[in-house]
């Protein structure tokens, strides 16, 4: 998909994409670029809920 020329999409897909040339030019295997991948999602969900349970918790102590 192409975005407009320097819309927030076209800079999310460009950085995504040096980053990805990154890895293909230092020759990493799949296996690590997976797994590097999936442990930024990892990290990223486990932030999530932490905030989550942090707006909860405030939520809950004011509506109790």
């Amino acid at each position: 998909m192409d975005y407009k020329p320097y819309s927030p999409e076209w800079h999310r897909k460009r950085y995504l994409k040096e980053a990805l040339d990154a890895y293909f030019d230092d020759y990493v295997e799949v296996d690590t670029i997976y797994t590097d991948i999936m442990d930024i999602l990892n990290d990223k969900m486990v932030a999530s809920l932490d905030e989550y349970k942090k707006l909860d918790d405030l939520y809950s102590r004011f509506n109790a």
